[in-house]
């Protein structure tokens, strides 16, 4: 119990300041939440009679700007579809939990909703409040990456609309490995990851990669190579599958080369483990891509030295750029909302179309759904954007390689993930990682726990 308590509290400690620098909390959307009891709110100034008011709801401070910039711009070309966007933010849980009850009862909901990853399940079951919005998705569909749709889905319905892909990639300190002797290209397997890792660690002292405890972003992805998954095609609890155990085992062997460790904090995104990076206690983090925004704002000592790079795979007859997205923000339309048709329709431009989504890299370095713009050159290279000033290629390069081979957990849209997930980063991982449990024991305890909870 004491182990659970405090696992819980590290994690809500988990606190960064992103790109705009102001005080976040953050979600595994990978984007970063209001923090502080009370919502903050904004309101566009619209000229004209014929506008309609849009009440929007969300945790992440910096979709305020992003969204009214966007209605700006939807305003402009849209001069007979005019909208106002009464934005409130609040903090993650209150705003999730208030949705929930808004829902339930049928009143004082908002007409548009950022819903994150983690949370989403939750409202997908019994009576749906929210909108289906494949026709609004149609436009836009043969250029976005599917299975970021689908993590807002159910029963090959659309309820959410996403922010970034959040493919997750390579960050290698090139300079450091240099140094080592080590060139982070010939780095195709977890094999080859991990000797990397001990000829690294041989040569300069210091650790190679992070060990996850309060996350899971590595582990999501080698679990995801290996077909795996947190729960069966049934939808029934497989935490203490073969798959994973495989998995944790084999991280397991690499933490006892000594080469990898716990990073302060539990994972590399996290305002704990920056500095360790930032001074080359680490030099490698598996990650989705939105942590180039990390590395920008936090690491400041780092640029010029990393470089983005497609994952290690189990064997090299796999793809070589097999890979999942990682964390996510849906923004959903209420069904009951008088004005939910055009609701949608808004959202959907500034969402999934392609000036929103040279914005969602420009502004917040995210990788855009829309793919189409990632083959625009003056974009991807443009040398006056700080993430291109930053990484020591072009990040873009690397996010062609993996266009057609962006996949997703199962357990993302199922409604038991939440716990599952609240299990694994908060007593499972720190039982094997921390306190040197068996691997097995530790996920058959873990199934087991949340197996009675899932009885309740």
């Amino acid at each position: 119990m004491k182990r659970r308590v405090l696992g819980a509290l590290a994690c809500a400690a988990m606190a960064v300041i992103l790109a705009a620098g102001c005080s976040s909390t953050k979600s595994s959307s990978g984007e970063a939440g209001s923090k502080g009891a009370s919502a903050g709110k904004k309101s566009m100034e619209v000229a004209g009679n014929d506008v309609t008011t849009l009440n929007v709801w969300t945790f992440i401070e910096l979709h305020q700007d992003f969204y009214v910039n966007m209605a700006e711009k939807w305003n402009e070309a849209h001069p007979d579809k005019k909208v106002k966007l009464v934005l409130s933010n609040m903090p993650y849980d209150d705003m999730h939990n208030k949705l929930s009850l808004a829902l339930e009862s049928g009143e004082g909901a908002p007409d548009i909703v950022d819903i994150e990853l983690g949370k989403f399940p939750a409202f997908m079951v019994g009576n749906i409040g929210l909108m289906e919005l494949n026709d609004v998705i149609e436009p836009y569909r043969n250029n976005i990456v599917q299975s970021r749709l689908d993590i807002y889905s159910k029963d090959g319905k659309e309820y959410g609309l996403p922010t970034h892909v959040g493919t997750t990639v390579a960050f290698y300190n090139e300079k450091l490995l240099k140094d080592a002797g080590i060139n982070y290209q010939d780095i195709k397997t977890w094999d080859h990851f991990k000797e990397a890792g001990v000829k690294y660690h041989e040569a300069t002292g210091k650790y190679f990669s992070c060990v996850e405890t309060s996350a899971s972003w590595m582990i999501n992805l080698m679990l995801a190579q290996k077909g795996g998954d947190y729960v069966d095609e049934n939808g029934n609890l497989n935490l203490n599958s073969k798959e994973l155990t495989e998995v944790l085992e084999y991280i397991k062997g690499m933490q006892e080369t000594g080469a990898f460790a716990t990073v302060p904090g539990g994972q590399p995104d996290n305002e704990e483990a920056y500095p360790s990076y930032n001074t080359g206690e680490y030099a490698v983090q598996i990650m989705p891509f939105w942590q180039t925004s990390r590395f920008v704002n936090y690491m400041k000592d780092l640029k010029k030295q990393v470089a983005i790079s497609t994952v290690p795979v189990w064997d090299e007859n796999d793809k070589e750029t097999a890979t999942i997205g990682g964390g996510g923000t849906g923004t959903a339309i209420v069904k009951s909302g008088k004005n939910a048709k055009l609701a949608a329709e808004v959202m959907a431009y500034i969402k999934l179309s392609e000036d929103s989504n040279r914005e969602v890299w420009n502004v917040l370095g995210f990788d855009p759904v829309n793919t189409a713009v990632w083959t625009d050159k003056t974009l991807t290279q443009n040398q006056d954007n700080q993430f291109i000033q930053y990484f020591t290629n072009y990040p873009f390069d690397t996010l062609l390689k993996t266009k057609d081979s962006i996949g997703l957990l199962r357990a993302y849209t199922d409604e038991k993930y939440p716990s599952i997930n609240n299990e694994l980063c908060n007593v499972t991982l720190n039982s094997i990682f921390e306190d040197g449990m068996d691997v097995k024991e530790a996920l058959d305890s873990s199934q087991e726990t949340l197996k009675n909870e899932f009885k309740k």
